[in-house]
């Protein structure tokens, strides 16, 4: 399998072989909010092969570091 080639994993065409694996990144608001950084990060890697998105909150008392996105409040999941 070449990196740059497509590749196809289950029903899903992927561009290349590039899987990019999930990280946790500070760019959220003060209350996890996606903003315009995250909007950047992600749309310059959209064209990778596969992004396996960040990690998040699921909670606040699950809350690892600051910044971090979220996903347990209505601001958020807009």
């Amino acid at each position: 399998m070449k990196l740059l080639q497509s590749n196809k994993i289950g029903n899903l065409s992927l561009a290349d072989s590039i899987a990019m694996a999930p990280m946790t990144g500070a760019r959220g608001e003060g209350k996890g909010i996606p903003n315009d950084l995250t909007v950047l990060y992600f749309t310059q890697r959209a064209t990778a092969g596969l992004i396996i998105t960040e990690g998040i909150n699921i909670s606040e008392q699950a809350l690892g570091s600051p910044f971090t996105l979220g996903i347990y409040i209505e601001e958020q999941i807009d």
